[in-house]
């Protein structure tokens, strides 16, 4: 699969590098493709660095590792090429009242086909989803179908066990459980290599 990853920050190079030892091919879309960040990124994995119109031109799947406040108008601006493509979203806003870009990507392009993935966990469990032999939950929403079993397929491929909490009207819930994250690894303490589990007793 074609994969053009928005930003080559920490979550963007460390699930890259999954998916491209997975055998998919990776496009970075960055605003400057000399830079330190983008540079580390392209060091680990085979990849190409593009500006954003042309990554996003290149990509089947659209993953936003971006700032949050950039996606609406990252999306505005590349709408029609965006439009009926896979997008996820991994942007959170936990400052702010909506912690997701839901609106802002529906708005320029009704008939993506969008995902709440990889915004709940620190980078280091997209790197190494393991806690020795317990493989790290992973939760997400987005539309069922055919399409959600590629997403899932692509959240196995980082490591992770993923679990489909809904469509899209239940992304609060995933949302919550990355406001769960930041507030035990760093109100409580916990540190960032605190991860969640869900058990199935019966």
């Amino acid at each position: 699969m074609n994969i053009t990853i928005l930003g080559a920050g920490n979550i963007g190079g460390a699930v890259g590098k999954k998916w491209a030892a997975a055998g998919h091919t990776i496009t970075f879309g960055v605003r400057d493709a000399n830079s330190p960040k983008t540079q580390a990124a392209l060091a680990s994995i085979e990849a190409h660095a593009l500006p954003v119109p042309e990554a996003i031109a290149a990509g089947e799947v659209i993953l936003f590792s971006i700032p949050w406040s950039a996606v609406p108008d990252v999306a505005r601006a590349n709408a029609a090429a965006l439009d009926g493509k896979i997008l996820i979203d991994a942007t959170n806003n936990f400052a702010g009242p909506i912690i997701n870009n839901l609106a802002a990507l529906q708005a320029a392009a009704p008939n993506a086909h969008i995902f709440r993935a990889f915004n709940s966990l620190g980078w280091e469990h997209f790197d190494n989803p393991m806690a020795g032999d317990v493989q790290t939950d992973h939760f997400y929403t987005g539309p069922d179908g055919d399409i959600r079993a590629r997403v899932e397929k692509l959240i196995g491929e980082v490591g992770l066990r993923p679990i489909w909490v809904g469509d899209n009207d239940r992304i609060q819930i995933v949302d919550q459980v990355g406001a769960l994250w930041v507030t035990l690894a760093f109100r409580q303490g916990w540190g960032r290599g605190v991860a969640l589990k869900l058990i199935e007793k019966f």
